[in-house]
């Protein structure tokens, strides 16, 4: 099952150390940034990536609906949140999404409807590692690393719910 990355744009770029800084002194540089990083990071992962971006005080000469690079950006239009159009992707997408987000209320809705979230945080990291440190880039392959396989369980002997586990499946693949 390929994945869909639902991201909640503004939110993204405010709560990242990084972002914030730049978008602090241009908006549109901000999501120019956020876009580069996204474009590298999904040369790396290959998954479905939809950025949404609040269009409620945006100028009328945006275009609603983009794909720059394989990602596929979405502002709101007028008089609608992000949020809005984010909970109807994550609706429609269900298992298949992945919504990254911090506001709370939005990443309850997506996964009352089976879809899993990260926080934006979280994802950034993610991205960072991914983008930094793919093995194939860095000359490492999996069979070097050493790894061999066992049946042995470790760990604490209380199972995560199905819920937990699908959403930790889901987000490994990040």
């Amino acid at each position: 099952m390929s994945v869909h990355i639902v991201i909640d744009g503004y939110n993204l770029i405010r709560q990242s150390p990084t972002f914030s800084v730049i978008d602090r002194r241009s908006l549109e540089e901000g999501r120019d940034v956020l876009l580069q990083c996204l474009a590298s990071y999904k040369k790396v992962k290959r998954h479905s990536i939809t950025v949404v971006f609040d269009g409620t005080g945006a100028d009328t000469q945006m275009e609603q609906s983009t794909r720059w690079k394989g990602i596929c950006i979405l502002f709101s239009r007028p008089g609608e949140l992000a949020d809005s159009v984010i909970k109807r992707i994550a609706a429609r997408e269900r298992e298949r999404a992945i919504v990254v987000t911090s506001d709370r209320e939005v990443a309850d809705f997506a996964a009352r409807h089976g879809a899993a979230s990260i926080d934006s945080i979280e994802f950034e990291n993610k991205m960072n590692m991914a983008t930094h440190t793919d093995p194939d880039l860095m000359g490492f392959s999996e069979e070097e690393e050493g790894w061999t396989p066992t049946t042995r369980k470790k760990g604490p002997s209380r199972r995560s719910s199905k819920r937990d586990r699908k959403k930790r499946t889901k987000t490994r693949k990040l």
